[in-house]
């Protein structure tokens, strides 16, 4: 089932977007006919890009770019979130950056291919850049890279084309690189990590002939045995989750920049998904966050986004979330912690309560409504209750909801209530009550959380409500909680605008 959203946009809005002013430089990446994106490289162009691809074993980073001699720099940072070391924190997964000494040398008719000659890379859930080899360009290549939808591995796979009208010897030099950790240091022991040259050898390709050689990375526990592999199959496993996920829930607008950005952020957002031992677990990625959920990132913005994608994987992966949080309430309302870490083994709670409970209560609701499944819904309701429980009573005298900090666990000031945590739980009372009609839960619960969303909404106005720089607005905090900040936040009196500095940074 495809769900399709249409939104109306201006013709002036839409012409004022795609005009380009003569001194404006011109875009680089550009829409391809078939939803990714594409560069084509101009003579001397210098650019460094990075992009990062997820499979439910490996994450890799792959950075790429062309420096001033047009010289083409591949590098791959590879993690792999189930493979943990001591001491169990969030970051400690086993990360590996392998570049250029990874690489196999290339061999065209006994002699060194030299620097590759890019024309186009592209993207659309795997790196694809294609260009040619040789002095007179006789070689074509096409490299794709891409990570194993479900197997510890990440691959990077060249085809090699003759366009010249002779015969033509191809070499691929077999290179091998591994690590071998401290079976001290590992929570499953020691770990084994490679990357290996598939194809190796000589052979001679006649006019349009093409050969194929790659580069496959893996890690395991050393105890496992070796793993198989086929890279077509898992690049055509790849290709099928990309286009499985871009078929659901598709924005149309008049906008096809809009409308890719989308599309894009829906095959990141379902990619970086790992099979934990505490089941499959949403992570943010970026090298550093792994196996582990966020009251934040999974419970308040994933989670609801999963329920209206429609991906299996990814509903399987937000309902999960939920459960472990679930896992830490308690008869005396101590909050839940800000982040489930070590595939759900241990916790982090170092900002204090950065309005979680608004977040989960928030995200839980708006998930059941979105997914509707009663049997889920049922399952998710105790959570909500505790949640939207735990906010009552950290209402303060003036009807908002106090926190320690916010999600940006105190980067910036936030004082001692912030307009986003009475927000969410504003949101998550007005879902409750929607929900918990459809579920058949008592009128006097539904009324009183009715009633405590009509309060919470007039304490917003009157306690957030403000003149900010001209405009009839709303304040973030009240700035006199700062006093004795220990953070030495600065700030001007006049127009609001804040600077802050952070002796910890």
């Amino acid at each position: 089932m495809r769900l399709r959203i249409f939104i109306i946009i201006s013709l002036a809005w839409l012409n004022l977007s795609q005009a380009t002013p003569a001194d404006q430089t011109p875009r680089r990446w550009a829409v391809a006919d078939d939803g990714g994106i594409a560069w084509s490289p101009k003579p001397g162009e210098t650019h460094q890009d990075n992009i990062e691809m997820s499979g439910r074993q490996v994450s890799v980073i792959v950075s790429y770019g062309l420096d001033k001699a047009g010289h083409l720099s591949v590098s791959r940072q590879l993690v792999w979130p189930m493979l943990r070391f001591q001491p169990n924190k969030t970051r400690d997964h086993l990360s590996l950056i392998f570049g250029e000494d990874a690489e196999p040398r290339v061999f065209i008719n006994q002699a060194a291919a030299g620097n590759a000659t890019v024309t186009q890379v592209s993207l659309k859930g795997l790196v694809r850049l294609e260009g040619t080899y040789g002095r007179g360009k006789e070689i074509a290549f096409t490299r794709t890279i891409f990570p194993s939808v479900d197997k510890p591995l990440v691959c990077d796979q060249t085809t090699f084309t003759n366009r010249s009208a002779k015969d033509v010897v191809i070499e691929i030099e077999a290179n091998e690189r591994s690590v071998h950790t401290d079976a001290t240091r590992g929570i499953y022991g020691d770990y084994y990590a490679s990357s290996a040259v598939v194809g190796v050898g000589a052979r001679t390709l006649k006019p349009g002939e093409s050969t194929t050689a790659s580069i496959v990375f893996s890690a395991r526990k050393s105890a496992e045995p070796t793993l198989p592999f086929d890279v077509e199959a898992e690049k055509a496993a790849r290709q099928s989750r990309v286009e499985s996920v871009l078929t659901e829930m598709i924005l149309e607008t008049p906008d096809p920049v809009l409308n890719t950005a989308f599309a894009f952020a829906k095959i990141r957002a379902s990619e970086s998904i790992f099979a934990t031992k505490g089941g499959l677990l949403h992570a943010p990625g970026g090298g550093a966050y792994y196996a582990a959920i966020w009251a934040n990132d999974q419970g308040e913005y994933a989670g609801p986004f999963f329920a209206m994608l429609g991906d299996a994987t990814a509903r399987e992966s937000a309902i999960n979330a939920y459960r472990h949080f679930a896992r830490y309430m308690n008869p005396d309302y101590n909050p839940i912690p800000s982040s489930i870490i070590s595939e759900g083994a241990a916790t982090w709670h170092g900002a204090g309560d950065r309005g979680d409970m608004a977040m989960i209560a928030y995200g839980a609701g708006r998930f059941a409504l979105a997914y509707a499944q009663k049997e889920s819904a049922e399952e998710l309701w105790p959570l909500i209750e505790w949640c939207l429980e735990y906010c009552r009573r950290k209402i303060t005298t003036d009807g908002v909801v106090a926190s320690d900090s916010d999600e940006l666990e105190n980067r910036f000031p936030a004082g001692k209530a912030n307009l986003c945590t009475s927000s969410l739980y504003y949101d998550a009372l007005e879902s409750a009550a929607l929900l918990g009609r459809q579920l058949g839960k008592s009128a006097a619960q539904l009324d009183d959380y009715n009633r405590r969303s009509v309060a919470v909404r007039a304490a917003i106005e009157k306690y957030f409500g403000a003149k900010v720089e001209g405009f009839e607005t709303y304040r973030y905090f009240d700035k006199r909680d700062l006093v004795g900040h220990p953070r030495h936040a600065v700030y001007a009196t006049k127009d609001d605008r804040q600077r802050y500095t952070d002796p910890c940074a």
